[in-house]
């Protein structure tokens, strides 16, 4: 089988196969692109008092204790805390989703909100469906994915390459010839 023939259908098959997958990547990257701009997708950055924080880690669960939605009653139900000096606020983002933002030197709650980028992120990676869903399915198809692109390209500027090389053969004989 010639390299060509075999490429042109690997191509198709493979295409075929990472076609899910890949639409899943695809759209949730679309998503994720728009999340700076989206308070739906991620809560905007509120600013709070300047200057370095004030408030201890031990008034942080406190505060987050105080806020119902955040379900949070131990440093167990924290996923993080992101702090923002250049801000004035820390984030605390819970298990649940839910992110706080807090102003790092008055302990104010600058604002709670639902934070849906980590879920899209998973969804993104593929290991929201399950971590052996991510490495045997969404890997391989980001592979497949490269792979596609590599031999895209070639089909793309063989054509070129071809013409290219007709021309300059041509070029040789017209030169011979005279």
């Amino acid at each position: 089988m010639k390299y060509q023939v075999f490429n042109r259908k690997f191509h198709y098959w493979a295409a075929f196969g990472i076609a899910i997958p890949t639409l899943i990547i695809i759209c949730s990257g679309i998503v994720l692109q728009l999340k700076k701009h989206s308070a739906w997708i991620q809560p905007p950055e509120q600013t709070g008092s300047m200057g370095g924080p004030v408030i201890s880690f031990d008034q942080v669960l406190e505060i987050c204790r105080s806020i119902p939605e955040a379900e949070i009653a131990s440093w167990d139900d924290i996923n993080r805390v992101d702090v923002r000096p250049s801000l004035g606020m820390l984030k605390v983002w819970a298990k649940s989703s839910w992110e706080i933002q807090i102003d790092s030197k008055t302990g104010r709650v600058l604002q709670v909100a639902y934070r849906r980028s980590d879920l899209i992120e998973s969804i993104h990676d593929g290991s929201w469906f399950h971590d052996s869903v991510k490495l045997s399915i969404f890997l391989p198809a980001g592979i497949m994915l490269l792979l596609l692109w590599l031999t895209g390209m070639y089909l793309f500027i063989l054509p070129y390459y071809v013409r290219w090389r007709r021309k300059l053969k041509k070029s040789r004989v017209r030169s011979r010839e005279s």
